[in-house]
C-alpha cells in the first residue's frame, strides 16, 4: 500500500510541477494547488492513520504510545489547508487584477506570436 500511495503522490506533486511551467496564469495557480495537496497528502500519510484508536488519552497514568494515533500531523494538515485556501484567494484576485490590467492571462503579460 505504501508503494500506490507515495506513486500517487508523486503522479499529484508531478502534475503540479508540469501545470507550473505553463504559460497561462490559471494553469499556473492549479499547478500550485495541486502541489500543495500532494504535500498535505504525504505529511497525513506519514502520521500513521490508526482505527479505533484515540488521538489522545485523557486519562491518569502513562499512556502506551502504541494504543493512540498522532493528532500531530492531522493539525499540520489542517492548518496548512487553511492557509492554503487563503492563498488561493489572494492569487486568484492577483490573477484577476493582472488579466485586468494587460488584457492577457500569460504569465509574462503578452501572448506568442503564432
Amino acid at each position: 500500500m505504501e508503494v500506490v500511495i507515495s506513486i500517487a503522490i508523486g503522479v499529484v506533486f508531478g502534475s503540479g510541477i508540469w501545470l507550473i511551467l505553463r504559460p497561462r496564469s490559471f494553469q499556473m495557480l492549479i499547478g500550485l494547488l495541486l502541489m500543495s495537496y500532494a504535500v498535505n497528502l504525504f505529511i497525513f500519510i506519514m502520521g500513521r492513520l490508526w482505527v479505533n484508536r484515540p488521538p489522545l488519552i485523557l486519562g491518569g497514568g502513562e499512556p502506551n504510545p502504541a494504543a493512540i494515533g498522532d493528532p500531530l500531523p492531522q493539525a499540520l494538515v489542517l492548518t496548512a489547508i487553511v492557509i492554503g485556501f487563503a492563498t488561493t484567494a489572494l492569487y486568484l484576485v492577483l490573477m484577476i487584477g493582472t488579466r485586468g490590467l494587460t488584457g492577457t492571462d500569460h504569465v509574462d503579460g503578452e501572448e506568442p506570436d503564432q
